[in-house]
Order: structure tokens, then sequence, then C-alpha cells
């Protein structure tokens, strides 16, 4: 039964993720532009939402400088054509922005302060790398409370490697083909374009249409992986084939309160049941999905076998496998990540969180015997971000004969 305090995912787009640098496709596009398109595209979807009812808007970004600076939910609003009586704010969780801003408006409207917002986030890591700019305190190397190399999330996928040696570099790579091959089979039978957005982009070449994501290696084989060099450590076990590419790209979903569905006449896509964030040592911040995942299963009364399908952002292969194997799920389990992940499609870091509800909305859709699905992340400086989701589509006939 609904409760006036519940906190719906409507609908959720992005645009198609860029390789960074200067030979990706967004080279010559803004940030702001990106995360702009995104809403823009939001809103179009969704034109029984009046524009004044925006309550509020939080766009995330890692590096908040530049193109990504400025209170990006306000400029972002302004630019996507809202009135300028909806206010907007930027937040800032590493990898988790958007998580962050989903789960802090989603908080709001369970506190009854917002009917109807609009939560993203954008990274574009070509103009923006991971870190640029940044000045650490030294009390953090000098008292030791972190190690030198805690900030290079290549090194501490290394050290997972370390302190789990069963999570091989072989099952990194197969978990790596795997997610490229699903991500493939998605593109092919037409289940991730429904949600991208097409953005104009400028080559030197002239205008074009970005339509789909730039990281994509269908051909990839477990031959070719084992070939790649490992350049945080020598004879290491992390490769950009297990990894996730330097990522640009934009989210944006629209979250509303009960009595806006109602009033409006929404679908809700999903309904929040809880969330959690937690920390661990940075040294090894891919584990972080590990205890938020526990903590937000234990918020919710659930346990893990309550769980019927998985969004995991694939930063590093390791990762993922490190949640799995903790909580005794196979490597292949059919319920983790159907259509690939972060290692095919990218991670632009603050807008990945988002990207992951979209796939997860969509997945729900499609399986009614389904009643939970969770979305997880792990988080540089050692965090880890769950948010727990139930499908409006359950079915409890579908499920017994599931």
């Amino acid at each position: 039964m609904a409760d006036r305090n519940d906190v719906v995912f409507v609908d959720g787009v992005r645009t198609p993720f860029g390789r960074a640098g200067e030979k990706g496709q967004y080279w010559n596009t803004r940030a702001d532009d990106l995360v702009v398109k995104a809403m823009i595209g939001l809103l179009e979807r969704n034109p029984e939402v009046p524009k004044d009812r925006i309550d509020d808007v939080a766009i995330a970004a890692t590096t908040q400088q530049g193109d990504q600076g400025l209170t990006l939910g306000r400029t972002a609003a302004l630019l996507a054509g809202l009135p300028k009586s909806v206010p907007g704010f930027a937040i800032d969780r590493m990898c988790a922005g958007a998580m962050t801003s989903v789960t802090t408006l989603g908080s709001g409207i369970a506190f009854g302060a917002y009917d109807l917002v609009i939560a993203g986030g954008v990274e574009h890591m070509g103009r923006h790398p991971m870190g640029f700019g940044a000045d650490p305190n030294p009390r953090f190397l000098s008292e030791k409370m972190v190690a030198e190399d805690a900030l290079n999330m290549g090194m501490t996928a290394e050290r997972i490697h370390d302190r789990f040696p069963a999570l091989t570099k072989e099952r990194s790579d197969r978990f790596a083909m795997r997610s490229q091959h699903k991500t493939a089979a998605a593109y092919e039978a037409g289940k991730l374009q429904p949600d991208l957005v097409p953005v104009a982009i400028r080559s030197e070449s002239g205008w074009g249409l970005a339509t789909q994501d730039e990281g994509m290696r269908p051909q990839t084989t477990m031959e070719g992986l084992a070939t790649l060099k490992t350049p945080f450590r020598p004879h290491g076990r992390v490769t950009a084939g297990n990894s996730s590419p330097l990522t640009d790209g934009a989210t944006a979903s629209l979250l509303a309160s009960h009595d806006a569905v109602k009033e409006l006449g929404l679908t809700p896509k999903m309904r929040m049941v809880s969330f959690a964030f937690a920390g661990v040592e940075p040294e090894i911040m891919g584990i972080g999905p590990v205890p938020s995942t526990e903590k937000a299963l234990r918020k919710a009364g659930l346990t893990i076998d309550d769980i019927g399908l998985f969004e995991l952002n694939e930063a590093f292969a390791i990762q993922v496998l490190s949640f799995l194997d903790h909580f005794g799920i196979d490597d292949d389990d059919p319920r983790v990540n159907q259509w690939g992940g972060a290692i095919a499609i990218g991670h632009p870091l603050a807008a990945s969180g988002v990207r992951l509800m979209i796939q997860l909305a969509a997945q729900f859709a499609e399986h009614p015997e389904v009643r939970y699905g969770i979305t997880a992340m792990c988080v540089g400086l050692g965090q880890g971000g769950t948010v727990i989701w139930e499908n409006p589509n359950y079915d409890k006939r579908a499920a017994r004969k599931g």
C-alpha cells in the first residue's frame, strides 16, 4: 500500500557517455551543457509535470570548477528553462554524487518539504581529471591518516587483489569481458537506447550527433585482456581492460512524492525503500559497497536473498567481485548487471549513480517477479553507497512461477 511519505523514482535519462580526452566525442562540449541537455530531455519526456512545480534541483560533480562550478543545480536549472523560482544546488561525493543527489532530495520528499525534484550529476573527465587542482591537507600523509597513494584509485583496486587472493586477475578479466558482451547484447536488443538523450557534438570535421556510448569494446576476449599492461604496479592485476574508462557524461532523474504522483497521474518506475553510505579504509575504497549494503538491508528489514536485481557500478571488476564474494553471489549470477556496466558503458564519476537507477528501473518493468533491487557503488576516499528500491510492477503470482 502506498504511503504519503513514499519517495518515487518517476523517470531518468542520460546522455550517451563519451571517452574523455581530445579524441572523445565531447571534447568540444561544455560539462554544464551536457547536464542541461539531460534535464531538457527529462522534462520533455514528462510534459505533464509543470516546470514551476519543481521544488529543487541537485546536480553533482566531483571537480567543481570551470564549467562544472558555479552551483550547478541552480545554473543548470536556469539553462534548462526552469522558472527562476526553482532553486538548485551542487553536491560532491565523488563517484556517488548523483546517488547522493537522489538520496538527499528523496529525504526532503519523505520529510514533506518537496513534492517534485530533479536529481542528477555530470562529469567531464576530459576537461576536469579527477583530483585536478585539489590541494589535500598535508596532515593526511604526515599523520598517516591515509597511505600516500590512497588517492590513486587504481592502487586501491590492486590492494583488494592483495587482500583477497581468491579474487584473481583471471576472474577480473572474465567479469570485464562479460560486461562488454552484455552491454553489446543490450544495445543489439534496444534496451539502453530508450533512455539516452542524443547530444549535438562538434569536431574538426563538423557537427554530429552522439547517440551511443563511446567506450564499448564488444570484441573483447580473454586472450586480448591478458596482454594488457598493469599501469598501477609492475606485474599487477588491474588493467585498462578490467577497469572503467575515463568518461564524460551526464544523468538526470525525476523524483516525486505519493501525493504528486496521484495528482499529476504519474507512473512510478521505482519506490525508494532505504539507503545507506558507509566508510572504509581509503586504501581499499572498493569494498565500500559491502558495509553500505549491509546497513541499507538492515534499515529495510531485508536480507541479501530478498534482492532480485543488482546494478553495481564497475569502477573496477575487482570491486564488484569483492562485493559478490562477500554476499555469496556467483561472478556470473544473472541478477547482476544484466546489461553490463561501467567497464563497457563508462563511469563519469558523479553522474554514474543515476545511470545505475535508470537501468534498474527498466529491468523492473521486464521482471514483475522481482520485488526488490539494489543500486550500489564504491566511492573515492574510502566510502560506499547503496540504495534499495521496490518494483511497482511486482506480481506475487509471477514471483511464484519464477
